[in-house]
């Protein structure tokens, strides 16, 4: 991120330019919305899109992303599994849901033109396939797995928000639980339900249950349940 006047520094540059702003330049700016926490105006958002997306055609080493790579998706027939067959609302789905937007990103917007001449210019196949986004409806147990395949679940998709076990070291916020600690909390705040279960929902379905507060959900495309068990094996769950 950069200072706290380069994004309306460039947006004010693109609505002077109007019309006659190269596409080029529209991209660089989507470029630099995609990167950015900023995209969203709520003080309480910690997500840049590049929090949960990458744009190369493969994530880089070593990172499980909650979300598909977003390299080859401008022109894909659907998004969210099928869900949403327009691409703007599959953005106001994360900006809204997850990115805490008060309001979706309408079609005039120059942030809305700015990001999709950047998604345009990561997408050079015009025939993309859709990509399958499966959640997981039904909540239950999974085998658990070798624990030092869990540490590596744990820092590829879980510390860039969570920090470090034990202290939340390096953590994207202070408002991201620390793990496991989070869990000793669990007794009281759900009664009667396996602390691990919780774990589990809150992976499976981020937020939508009203469980796991501003977290992304994980599809099993992004995150095996072999890979769920490593990790729970892992936090000791």
């Amino acid at each position: 991120m950069r200072g706290a006047g380069w994004l309306a520094g460039l947006l004010a540059g693109l609505l002077a330019a109007g019309c006659g702003e190269s596409t080029s330049s529209a991209a660089d700016f989507g470029e630099e919305l995609f990167q950015d926490d900023r995209l969203s105006e709520s003080q309480f958002n910690h997500f840049s899109c590049a929090t949960c997306h990458a744009t190369t055609p493969s994530p880089a080493a070593g990172r499980l992303l909650a979300g598909h790579t977003l390299h080859n998706t401008a022109f894909r027939p659907s998004w969210w599994g099928g869900y949403e067959t327009e691409l703007l609302n599959a953005v106001n789905f994360c900006y809204v849901h997850f990115m805490r937007g008060v309001a979706p990103l309408t079609r005039e917007e120059p942030k809305s033109r700015a990001l999709y001449e950047y998604l345009v210019r990561i997408s050079p196949d015009p025939q993309a396939p859709a990509l399958p986004f499966t959640v997981v409806a039904d909540i239950m147990e999974v085998p658990r797995g070798a624990v030092s395949r869990g540490a590596e679940v744990y820092r590829a998709a879980c510390q860039d928000c969570h920090g470090e076990t034990h202290t939340g070291k390096g953590r994207l916020t202070e408002q991201a639980s620390v793990l496991p600690e989070v869990v000793n909390d669990y007794d009281a705040l759900f009664p009667g339900v396996p602390k691990s279960l919780v774990v589990i929902e809150k992976i499976r379905h981020g937020q939508f249950f009203g469980v796991g507060g501003n977290m992304p959900l994980y599809s099993l495309e992004a995150l095996s349940d072999e890979d769920l068990g490593a990790l729970l094996a892992f936090l000791e769950l």
